[in-house]
């Protein structure tokens, strides 16, 4: 399988310092929203979306906190929908989409491909479709589902996959991609993962943020995420747990996998020079 590294959202919070770890203190940082394009015989298959086309032409629905907190450009052509385009497919080519989870961030492009099954862990659907917090009204936007997406929900079970508990054979899968629960973020948060062929993609989602979280020897995050994922966490006894079982994933078989977050550029950028290396050659 063909996967493409691709950036669906760029956020723009306050103190690149702070966020980033490096720049100015009142520089503006940056965060992206890192998906992917899975090309199989059977069309394309979305992991996570960022941002969708109506977000981007009528972002008020999102809520007046998430925009001044992030500071979104709301950039259309930063959408999956409008990247799918630029690969040369259409809309109705996006056969699948599996969602780390449901936050607005990840699941704003669900109606831009309203023909998709939508496969999620079950216990982050049910979460998103109570919103039974005020918490989790802010984060779950009903307008990114109001098209009434096939919703396909899982329970783990079957072998385990590199010790984690994970979602096998997905309904109209190919069996190289996976749901693999590492709940906290929210009640239902889930990595994915694809197997290439040269090996696993993993897609952790929101479980960390900043790439030094994987550093085996010496975990480090900046002030900014460090207080955000804290304060957003559902469970952030749990998110910390699976936090460090991905850490440690990452040490013993870095050959094998290949673990990644959903917001760090850095972590993106290195995929796209990696992708674009053969091309320069």
């Amino acid at each position: 399988m063909n996967v493409h590294h691709i950036n669906c959202a760029t956020m723009c919070p306050a103190s690149r310092r702070l966020v980033n770890g490096e720049g100015g203190l009142f520089e503006r940082g940056r965060m992206i929203c890192h998906c992917l394009i899975v090309e199989t015989g059977d069309g394309l298959v979305l992991v996570d979306t960022g941002f969708g086309t109506g977000d981007c032409t009528d972002p008020k629905h999102l809520g007046k906190m998430i925009i001044e907190l992030t500071g979104p450009r709301f950039d259309i052509e930063e959408t999956a929908l409008r990247q799918i385009e630029r690969l040369g497919y259409k809309q109705d080519d996006v056969r699948h989409i599996v969602p780390t989870h449901l936050d607005l961030d990840h699941a704003g492009g669900l109606p831009d491909f309203p023909k998709a099954k939508v496969h999620l862990y079950r216990p982050e659907h049910a979460a998103a479709m109570a919103r039974a917090t005020l918490h989790e009204r802010e984060r779950y936007k009903p307008k990114h589902w109001a098209h009434e997406p096939s919703f396909v929900t899982y329970e783990t079970g079957g072998e385990r996959w590199f010790g984690f508990d994970c979602v096998r054979e997905l309904d109209g899968l190919p069996p190289e991609i996976l749901i693999v629960p590492v709940v906290g973020h929210t009640r239902g948060h889930a990595a994915i993962a694809v197997d290439t062929g040269k090996g696993w993609l993993l897609h952790a989602g929101d479980a960390y943020f900043f790439h030094g979280e994987m550093d085996a020897k010496n975990p480090r995050c900046t002030p900014a995420l460090t207080v955000f994922q804290r304060v957003i966490a559902m469970d952030n006894d749990a998110r910390m747990h699976n936090q460090a079982r991905l850490r440690e994933l990452a040490r013993d078989h870095g050959g094998e996998v290949t673990v990644f977050s959903a917001h760090d550029p850095v972590e993106l950028e290195r995929f796209q020079v990696d992708e674009a290396a053969p091309h320069a050659a």
